[in-house]
């Protein structure tokens, strides 16, 4: 849940309005929700009766909350969407709810893994989300975490890695005429990677056509060239991978982030499948940080 424009407008207060009321007024000017002359009234008003300039234009009636919050937001440098007007999933909910209890979650999350993983260098910029089956929320964990890492001003791309049953074109309302697949083939190099333009520091890189051996792509050399290429450019790089079960392709793909997030769904998942997979990712050199419980 957004927070109400009231609160919005404390928000503000809070952070000692490093920008000035004006720049609000720029911002709603630009993106059509207001005319210069409503702005002029907005500032009297807001004058006359000693409310913040968002405060000022919702009780004018010439602006909603959400529209002042979307403002707010781009002031602070803290994208995110307004339902119907992005072709973004309504399940990717940290483009769309930064302040709700579910992405709290993510954002805890978040703090745990810069603590623990993105905080040593360029040997630790990659981390592989995996789970034990299909369906177990893994590729919306790889998107929202994504989001939320990007929504801090770092470089993050997405790599949909899973070249089975890639879900993150869907999720971002992209194509997926070019992407992993292609790279991988030579058939594209780097116009593959899509840029989010709602969310500034977010890019992804499609799964792309799938390929009729995606095992044998993600384990060529090619792919470690690739996953060194995203590194060496970006922050953070969440790589989704197909469920564990399917193929040798999750244990090849986290080889080369070296680290690794287990997906667990509750009511599905067994304590055995978890204990299984890190067995398997450790043995080949993949340092396991621990299991997201999914209860979604």
């Amino acid at each position: 849940m957004s927070l109400p424009g009231k609160t919005a407008m404390n928000l503000a207060e809070h952070h000692g309005a490093c920008h000035s009321h004006s720049s609000m007024g720029a911002i709603l000017v630009a993106a059509g929700k207001l005319t210069p002359a409503q702005v002029e009234e907005i500032l009297r008003s807001k004058k006359d009766v000693g409310l913040h300039f968002g405060d000022a234009a919702i009780r004018l009636g010439f602006v909603r909350p959400e529209d002042v919050e979307q403002a707010l937001a781009r002031q602070f440098e803290y994208p995110y969407l307004t339902p119907g007007h992005s072709k973004i999933s309504r399940d990717v909910v940290a483009a769309y709810n930064p302040f709700s209890v579910e992405v709290d979650v993510f954002r805890a999350l978040r703090s745990r893994l810069l603590t623990r993983w993105f905080s040593a260098g360029e040997s630790r910029r990659a981390l592989a989300i995996t789970s034990p089956m299909r369906g177990d929320g893994r590729s919306y964990v790889a998107a929202n975490l994504a989001v939320v890492f990007s929504q801090l001003g770092e470089r993050t791309i997405l790599v949909d890695a899973d070249m089975r049953n890639p879900q993150q074109h869907h999720l971002f309302g992209t194509r997926n005429a070019l992407g992993l697949s292609s790279v991988l083939s030579g058939r594209a190099g780097d116009e593959a990677v899509v840029r989010i333009p709602e969310l500034v520091s977010l890019s992804l890189l499609p799964a792309g056509p799938l390929p009729p051996n995606p095992g044998d792509l993600v384990a060529r050399a090619s792919f470690s060239a690739q996953m060194e290429q995203v590194i060496k450019t970006h922050d953070v790089v969440i790589v989704d991978t197909p469920a564990a079960t399917l193929g040798n392709d999750a244990p090849s793909i986290a080889f080369r982030t070296r680290g690794a997030l287990i997906v667990a769904r509750k009511d599905r998942t067994r304590v055995d499948d978890i204990r299984e997979m890190t067995e398997t990712f450790r043995s080949a050199g993949v340092e396991v940080l621990g299991a997201v419980l999914n209860g979604r």
